[in-house]
């Protein structure tokens, strides 16, 4: 039986008082969490030499590899556009990208030295944040703050949901989830590989009643946002449909009208010019976390006598 009204608004008179809350995950000294800014800040500043680059066209996706400390940036070469990223270790799918211990580790929005961690039994940084262009942007007057990890991409499955219209034949097939899908089939990799997405560029928030909300990217041309590879990486980038989110909507209707707010972006992976670098600061990939895994559990050899 639910409760009486009245006893709902006594108990919220009587609640006490909450003291203001503190992060549940602070970083100390030498915890992972703590990044050392000055390596780091020196491995983004050091002379680079590109190793690859594509524009990534409107309404797309592609796939590429990023080697264990080379630096890969994503930018904005005509403008405001949202980007859905996924990352995986290269040489394991299973490894990939976890955005909510992501979100409880650093915070729902990322920017400059945080780290973008892995799954179970993983647990270890796929790569760290070292250059962000709108780190700037704080909070804005509505709460909203950009590089979100507080929703996931955009998909065929709640659009069919939400606007059962939309479905006519089949449905519309160049949402985030249906161009990352597309994009890592030449690496062996499906649709169930696909995951919940760094929003790069995107601005969101949670209103006065909790709820998730998304307003226009702030990017410019050029525009950019840089990690470090931490591991041999497997990355795949969308150009959201929704473009830079001013005119986002649901249904066919809404789809045309969005692409008038589409712009490409641009992928650039950089190894350092100073190849020992790295090496000399005593920088390495990440192990995986030390727990054993067992879970309480013993599995006996044979039969017991």
């Amino acid at each position: 039986m639910p409760i009486s009204q009245e006893e709902a608004d006594a108990r919220l008179k009587a609640r006490k008082p909450v003291p203001k809350p503190k992060p549940a995950y602070l970083p100390v000294s030498g915890s992972p969490l703590t990044v050392d800014k000055e390596l780091y800040n020196s491995i983004a500043a050091a002379p680079r030499v590109l190793l690859q680059e594509f524009v990534l066209p409107i309404r797309s996706g592609k796939a590429w590899k990023a080697p264990a400390g080379s630096i890969v940036r994503i930018s904005t070469p005509e403008g405001a556009q949202v980007g859905d990223l996924n990352i995986w270790n290269a040489h394991n799918p299973r490894e990939r990208f976890w955005a909510a211990r992501t979100k409880q580790l650093h915070a729902s929005h990322v920017s400059t030295h945080d780290r973008l961690w892995s799954c179970l039994p993983y647990m270890r940084p796929l790569a760290t944040i070292v250059g962000d262009s709108l780190a700037w942007y704080g909070a804005d007057e509505h709460g909203g703050r950009v590089h979100d990890l507080l929703g996931t991409g955009c998909d065929g499955y709640i659009a069919s949901v939400l606007s059962p219209s939309s479905t006519g034949n089949g449905g519309y097939d160049f949402h985030c989830r249906s161009n990352l899908a597309r994009a890592v089939l030449p690496h062996g990799l499906h649709e169930a590989d696909v995951h919940d997405v760094l929003n790069v560029f995107q601005v969101t928030g949670l209103d006065a009643q909790g709820r998730y909300f998304m307003s226009p990217c702030p990017a410019r041309e050029g525009d950019y946002f840089e990690v470090l590879a931490e591991q041999d990486l497997l990355m795949a980038l969308s150009t959201c449909p929704g473009g830079d989110l001013s005119l986002w909507g649901f249904g066919a209707d809404s789809e045309k009208e969005m692409i008038k707010c589409c712009r490409p972006l641009k992928v650039e992976v950089f190894k350092l010019e100073d190849e020992g670098l790295l090496q000399r600061s005593g920088w390495k990939p990440a192990e995986p976390a030390p727990y054993n895994g067992l879970h309480g559990m013993t599995v006996p050899e044979g039969e017991s006598k």
